[in-house]
């Protein structure tokens, strides 16, 4: 079972990051820098991940650098709607729709 989610990054990213800056153009300023993912663990638990960078059973880091640096919070009002997922597919297409759905509402948004 997979879930989307969402955090909140410190808009200074904007600014930082310029693979992020160049991934949005469309971002005016106004509304809030998010991270769009998606985890077969809890949004808490992977946003957690995420902030120690915890690595794999392989010794690889799973964590966004993105988010290790610049994450704040999960909103899980942008993400609460969605349903769990049966397949890591069908959570992957959905991390992509909200990702580009939220990018039309003028958000800065990143997403792996």
């Amino acid at each position: 079972m997979y879930q989307v989610y969402v955090v909140e990054l410190r808009k200074v990213v904007f600014s930082d990051h310029k693979k992020f800056r160049e991934a949005n153009p469309q971002y005016n300023g106004v509304l809030e820098c998010l991270y769009v993912g998606m985890t077969s663990k809890s949004p808490t638990e992977r946003l957690k991940q995420h902030k120690e960078g915890i690595l794999s059973e392989k010794g690889v880091d799973i964590s966004s650098a993105i988010v290790k640096k610049y994450g704040s919070f999960l909103r899980p009002s942008l993400y609460s709607h969605l349903p769990i997922y049966k397949s890591q597919a069908e959570a992957l297409k959905a991390e992509k729709s909200l990702t580009s759905a939220l990018r039309k509402q003028r958000y800065a948004v990143w997403s792996n």
